[in-house]
């Protein structure tokens, strides 16, 4: 058996991490059987590699190799690519056609992007990792395949089969066993390697000199997150070699070639910003239903002094609160000249059971007994009037509450209204 070393050598695999190191180990030890294998990582880290080294040293190695990129075939053609098609099973089959599981008979098959696949061919993949038996398209004869299945993905495969986008009974077939490379941002101390093989390879394409880094630009190289890892480091070492006269690139010029530095903020920024966008309508709203109930008893308080006294001194003296609740105006005097049957029921109040003048204090003791502190019920009263004011139109009324019509869809369907 080859050793680490040599197997990264061959396969032009750069890098001493512990991590990376383990993964080529582990498609060396798995190569000899014919054990199903999953290899994940993220987009860019070289997945490809771990099947050529599990099929190279296979006995199959004599056999066909077939990679397939299950995302870049149409969801329409993805079966007859994989499984083959006979005449005239669908517009444009002209004629049989084999698919790749028919062709590398005795051989190996790369499943890229295997967390693409749409959930028929899913189905048809399990039959052929279960029993080796696969179905051409518009065909009703069982055919046989003796394959190698290697799959890989960038998906967190729980989340996709926890939304129902993929098989869970497919991906334990498939990770029988599960090979791991990690992204080139856990890999610190083989980026500048990779680095300087990439520039060293192209200066040679391109007939030009070789770029190398100054420290700080080393530093800054390390510190970066490389989304797209090795292929955007390649990308950038080949941008760098042919666009920049200087050969010797600091941070400033090595700034330029790496997008969004500085504005590498998590996602979950904005899962707070929807919070806290809630959470201020919610103040604004509570802030409301305390400014009205305020209002109101001021309202409640004046009328009463003005049933109980003389206006006009009732006005001088309460000529603040006056202000606030009926505005600044001086043209015309509000001053009620009788206790109404409408003011009665807002003050609610009986007809029959108005209380004699001499007494202060009973007015306010009834008002305070009765008055509810609930702001549920006081919000509930609000979205009930706003509602019937505006015939059941739920954006107008959002709109005369102050709050969004998201918001107030939740509030009816709370109280049940």
């Amino acid at each position: 058996m080859e050793s680490v070393q040599a197997i990264k050598q061959r396969f032009g695999i750069l890098g001493n991490d512990e991590k990376l190191n383990r993964a080529v180990e582990k498609a060396i030890q798995v190569a000899p059987t014919d054990i199903s294998v999953l290899v994940t990582g993220e987009s860019g880290v070289g997945k490809e590699s771990i099947p050529k080294i599990i099929h190279a040293l296979s006995h199959r190695k004599h056999g066909k190799y077939i990679a397939v990129n299950c995302g870049a075939i149409p969801e329409g053609t993805i079966d007859s690519e994989l499984f083959g098609h006979e005449k005239g099973a669908f517009t444009g089959a002209t004629q049989t056609r084999s698919g790749y599981f028919e062709v590398a008979d005795g051989g190996t098959i790369f499943l890229d992007e295997v967390g693409e696949l749409p959930l028929t061919t899913q189905v048809r993949l399990l039959r052929v990792l279960e029993n080796g038996e696969f179905i051409k398209v518009g065909s009703s004869k069982v055919q046989k395949t003796n394959v190698r299945i290697v799959a890989a993905t960038n998906l967190n495969m729980f989340e996709a089969i926890k939304k129902e986008k993929f098989r869970e009974d497919l991906y334990y077939r498939l990770s029988t066993v599960e090979i791991y490379l990690p992204p080139l941002r856990e890999r610190n101390d083989d980026i500048h390697l990779l680095f300087r093989k990439f520039a060293a390879d192209f200066a040679m394409k391109y007939k030009m000199p070789t770029v190398r880094l100054e420290e700080d630009a080393v530093e800054l190289l390390q510190k970066y997150r490389w989304n797209g890892n090795v292929r955007q480091l390649r990308n950038i070492a080949e941008q760098i070699s042919v666009l920049e006269q200087e050969r010797n690139i600091s941070a400033s010029i090595l700034k330029e070639y790496l997008p969004g530095i500085g504005t590498n903020l998590p996602a979950v920024i904005e899962e707070k910003k929807k919070e806290s966008d809630f959470s201020n309508e919610r103040e604004i709203l509570y802030k409301v239903l305390f400014d009205m109930k305020s209002d109101l008893n001021d309202l409640k308080k004046l009328t009463l002094e003005l049933m109980k006294h003389d206006s006009s001194k009732v006005k001088e003296e309460h000529e603040g609160l006056i202000e606030k609740i009926y505005g600044n105006n001086d043209e015309e005097e509000v001053v009620p000249e009788e206790v109404t049957d409408e003011q009665l029921e807002v003050l609610q109040i009986p007809q029959n059971n108005v209380p004699d003048k001499q007494d202060k204090y009973y007015f306010a003791e009834e008002i305070e007994e009765e008055e509810t502190l609930s702001l549920q019920d006081k919000e509930l009263e609000l979205i009930k009037k706003s509602l019937e004011r505006h015939n059941g139109k739920r954006k107008a009324a959002a709109e005369e509450l102050g709050i969004s019509e998201r918001t107030l869809y939740r509030k009816i369907k709370q109280y049940d209204l």
